[in-house]
């Protein structure tokens, strides 16, 4: 028998077993976990431990699997670190105020670049314009996102730059504002308009963008987050960020166990990997990160977001009852290219918020599982915002699994309900109970930078509903504390294909672990977000310890 290399002990263990059970101490040796004990503290004779074993006495501290966040973009976010953070701004004067400090610090050869504004929190309810930014900063490129990353806003000089003139027709799934003269006022909808921008923004080099991703870890780590998965790897920066997040790991600056979500455009005919099975392309992905990431699936998206009035909806907008919100692919071509992915062993996932976009991506699983039939495949929808009962039967019955934006409650639940879906269908976002009772997996995530990276958080928000002005949105789709722990820990490793890995606190599976100040199963639950990680542990060593005060 191996001796034990760490002893967790006194703690309050909440494995997330099939039973739920609890445990007072635990065993690693070598990254793994040994043994779980019932007691505080084992007797010694079965400690078992090495000479240089080491003992970590939580006094009682809650331990839990590390958390599994199954979508966010944590190379985008590493990104944004570095620009003018609009998200805070109350309106379009402070950020023009913002975006002018950064331009007199930018050299001419930059781009001015700034993220998360959001044109239904702002005073003036509406997108800042190229002429507002022009008054500012009238002779270097300005590019601001949108805080959903469907949306942004370029200057004149931006525009230019990127060959954008007043005679430019709209892409396809995209389109450029007009003003109410017909002409550009620099607001671009959706990713075929932004792309077209974003392909004329210089980019740092790999090795920067490498070191960028390594600080944005460590708030990932800092939030208890051990295995992590990019939603859109090559989405704004193609190849290039399939490179940084490689040689990030290779290089040891993100600890973080990493699973990509590869864009398809990388995947197609056109793309650097457009003749690698699943299985190459996975080994490949292995191979470059030193065993420190997977392949996860292959990411396609089927419509925008419901606050930028783009997610495809059976039944019109509440606010603009002329609008139904559009596909981004049209569905021969879609089922074609879901098919092509599902032949070469690809999971797939695909980015849906709409009714009408969900019962799209269900049709074309459906053709791909009609042709080449395949058992416990596990592709996804992401968001699955506004899916009806009858949608969430098909997700049973093809076993397809969803991964539910549940911070969309608290950060867009009240306009959802005010401008966008009106009472009745805002009160139905994120169906948790719902998927719930058909036993359908899914998990929960928190698409940072879209909202704050913080699993204690989206958990709080799936036992609550509560709106950012107080509400209860949808009493009835609230899950128990349980459900939604076991959501962004065990479902996370079964979504991520590894529940015989992680995921619990089991012997023989990896010793990713969050130590928390309280127990979300026992505080009153209005106060889970605000329970504190104090140390994370990967394979068994300590990646974030919480500062004393």
């Amino acid at each position: 028998m191996s001796k034990h290399d760490l002893l967790i002990k006194n703690a309050n263990i909440l494995t997330m077993d099939e039973n739920n059970s609890r445990a007072g101490s635990v065993a690693v040796s070598d990254g793994l976990i040994t043994k779980v004990w019932p007691e505080s503290e084992p007797l010694d004779a079965d400690m078992n431990l090495s000479s240089d074993a080491w003992v970590l006495d939580l006094d009682g501290a809650t331990l839990i699997p590390g958390f599994i966040d199954t979508h966010n973009h944590l190379l985008m976010y590493a990104m944004f670190r570095q620009q003018v953070n609009c998200s805070t701004k109350k309106n379009i004067p402070e950020i023009l105020t913002e975006v002018k400090k950064q331009a007199a610090c930018t050299d001419n050869a930059e781009w001015v670049m700034g993220w998360g504004y959001d044109n239904t929190m702002l005073d003036e309810n509406r997108h800042p314009t190229r002429k507002e930014l022009d008054s500012v900063v009238p002779d270097k490129p300005v590019f601001l996102r949108h805080s959903s990353s469907h949306f942004g806003v370029a200057n004149s000089k931006a525009l230019e730059m990127a060959g954008i003139g007043e005679d430019i027709e709209n892409p396809e799934g995209g389109r450029f504002g007009r003003d109410e003269d017909r002409g550009l006022d620099g607001v671009l909808y959706e990713l075929p308009a932004l792309n077209l921008v974003q392909e004329h923004i210089p980019t740092p080099t790999t090795e920067a963008i490498a070191s960028f991703i390594g600080e944005a870890a460590e708030e990932y780590l800092a939030h208890g987050i051990t295995t992590n998965s990019d939603a859109g790897v090559g989405l704004d920066y193609g190849m290039k960020e399939y490179e940084a997040h490689l040689l990030s790991l290779r290089q040891g600056k993100n600890p973080i166990r990493m699973r990509l979500l590869l864009l398809h455009h990388l995947l197609n005919e056109h793309g650097e990997f457009q003749d690698f099975t699943a299985e190459e392309m996975d080994a490949e992905i292995q191979r470059q990160s030193a065993g420190r990431a997977v392949l996860d699936s292959a990411k396609l998206f089927q419509d925008g977001s419901i606050q930028g009035i783009t997610a495809a909806l059976r039944e019109p907008y509440y606010n603009e009852p002329g609008t139904v919100g559009e596909l981004l692919h049209d569905q021969a071509a879609f089922n074609a290219e879901v098919l092509d992915l599902h032949k070469r062993g690809f999971r797939v996932t695909i980015h849906g918020n709409g009714d009408r976009a969900i019962e799209s991506i269900l049709d074309a699983y459906e053709h791909a599982l009609s042709i080449e039939p395949r058992s416990d495949h596990r592709h996804r929808i992401e968001h699955v915002q506004t899916a009806l009962p009858e949608d969430l039967d098909r997700m049973q019955q093809l076993d397809v699994a969803g991964s539910f934006f549940i911070n969309h409650v608290y950060y867009w639940g009240d306009r959802h309900k005010r401008l966008f879906l009106g009472p009745d269908r805002a009160s139905r976002i994120n169906p948790l109970a719902d998927a719930s009772a058909r036993h359908m997996l899914y998990t929960l995530h928190s698409d940072c930078p879209i909202t704050p990276i913080s699993p204690l958080f989206s958990i709080w928000a799936a036992v609550n509903r509560r709106t950012r002005e107080g509400d209860i949105l949808g009493e009835e789709q609230c899950i128990s504390v349980e459900k939604a722990l076991r959501t962004m820990t065990i479902d996370g490793a079964r979504l991520n294909f590894q529940e015989n890995e992680t995921g619990s606190i089991e012997a023989g599976k990896l010793a990713d672990f969050a130590v928390l100040d309280a127990d979300p199963t026992t505080i009153y639950p209005i106060n889970i977000k605000d329970i504190q990680v104090l140390i994370t542990l990967i394979g068994g060593e300590v990646v974030f310890r919480k500062e004393s005060r």
